[in-house]
């Protein structure tokens, strides 16, 4: 294999029903591969989905918090990723802040999905945010994951409007439509090298 058609390895970290994780199974995500999808939760439908798939999955135990990772614990996915050959890291409904061993094993190379056009609603439930502040656009937002929520330097954004009786579940079914085409959409720019961070700003380089 020439270094032009090396594949580059991804591993997706999901705590639901995984259907982003999905969207980069199905998506054209070249020269990234999606290899391994791991969960928190051993009974998470992503992992039927994978095996659905033909991924492989693993379940691991994340520590004693409810919203983060324990360090011991994220320095251990670290390790089995880092052994595996991981290259870059996807995060898809996972609903842990990670704080310092994976960010620092894969530096510039841990991604998330949001949906809305950060930095507007971060946090959960970002839909009902979004129709209850009343805005007339949102949309969901790729981004490189830093210590903070929601916080990282933007990838790429696709706005998707707010109609005016929209429910939140509405509104979040045709936000997750523009997910599942920006997610590949920005592993593929990422893999391919085509990515450069210069402070919070993500320059895209022509291909």
């Amino acid at each position: 294999m020439t270094g032009k058609d090396r594949q580059t390895k991804v591993a997706v970290l999901a705590s639901g029903r995984g259907s982003n994780f999905e969207a980069l199974v199905r998506g054209d995500t070249a020269p990234g591969m999606v290899d391994l999808v791991v969960s928190d939760r051993p009974e998470a439908p992503v992992l039927e989905r994978a095996g659905r798939l033909g991924v492989d999955a693993a379940s691991l135990y994340p520590g004693n918090y409810r919203t983060r990772m324990g360090i011991d614990e994220e320095r251990e996915w670290a390790r089995m990723l880092r052994q595996r050959g991981v290259e870059l890291v996807c995060l898809a409904g996972f609903m842990r802040m990670l704080k310092g061993p994976m960010l620092e094993a894969f530096p510039g190379a841990v991604m998330n999905i949001h949906p809305s056009l950060l930095p507007a609603f971060a946090g959960l439930e970002a839909q009902r945010q979004a129709v209850e502040y009343g805005v007339r656009w949102s949309g969901c937002t790729v981004h490189y994951v830093d210590p903070g929520m929601d916080s990282g330097p933007v990838i790429l954004q696709e706005t998707v409007e707010v109609l005016q009786d929209d429910t939140p579940d509405e509104l979040a079914a045709r936000i997750l439509r523009s997910e599942h085409r920006l997610y590949p959409r920005a592993v593929s720019l990422h893999c391919a090298g085509r990515l450069r961070l210069e402070g919070r700003r993500v320059r895209i380089l022509q291909g």
